[in-house]
């Protein structure tokens, strides 16, 4: 269509009368979930409060509780957010990629030292990070990343159990043990980073860490 008028009258244009209201405003809501995901990462849950959220994501309270629900379902939408992105899912691609066991948890560690410290986004892993301040008031927040880390000693546990059974672990190795070991270590890779320790000395720990591999490595 080309300029003009619609349903134009008799003796003039429609210029300087009143024209329907437009629709609401809208936004990118893609955009202002990784707006999110961000500040978490940097303040975590509690800290972060919601005016805090609405003036960095660029909303109204309004058009945040219409789009996510409230704060609590903002922050689990942006957690599984986190876990699909490159910094939140490497651990979960190197144990399907890696055909045996030890490569898949050299690799994880490896690349948790590069990733945690990385200075292009928050130090740390954001599971780890926004457990820090959570209070007693928001203990549904805190199951909640408490779900989401065992999940993560369940897979360690999982690919630990397939490489005892390929051999590549001894026979009695106690792979519930040795999961909570690496979960561990993977965890304190996160701390380690937010209190600035940078790739190479997580990558030293990583290496110690992978020293403690029982038996012939695979």
């Amino acid at each position: 269509m080309t300029g003009g008028t619609t349903g134009g009258t008799t003796g003039g244009t429609t210029e300087g009368k009143t024209r329907p209201r437009g629709r609401p405003r809208t936004f990118d809501r893609d955009a202002a979930l990784a707006v999110a995901v961000r500040l978490f990462w940097e303040r975590g849950y509690e800290a972060t409060s919601v005016g805090e959220l609405t003036g960095a994501m660029g909303i109204r309270p309004a058009s945040l509780y219409a789009a996510f629900g409230d704060k609590k379902s903002l922050f689990r939408e942006a957690v599984e957010v986190y876990g699909r992105s490159p910094v939140g899912a490497f651990v979960g691609v190197a144990l399907a990629e890696e055909p045996t066991a030890y490569g898949a948890f050299a690799r994880i560690l490896r690349e948790a030292a590069r990733t945690y410290a990385d200075p292009s986004h928050p130090a740390g892993c954001l599971a780890n990070s926004a457990a820090t301040n959570v209070t007693e008031q928001d203990a549904e927040i805190a199951a909640f990343l408490r779900d989401v880390r065992n999940a993560g000693v369940t897979s360690f546990e999982e690919r630990l159990r397939q490489g005892r059974a390929a051999g590549e672990l001894p026979e009695g190795t106690d792979t519930p043990a040795l999961a909570s070991y690496f979960a561990a270590v993977v965890q304190g890779l996160s701390q380690r980073a937010r209190d600035g320790a940078d790739a190479e000395e997580l990558a030293q720990v990583a290496e110690f860490a992978l020293a403690a591999w029982p038996g012939a490595r695979a």
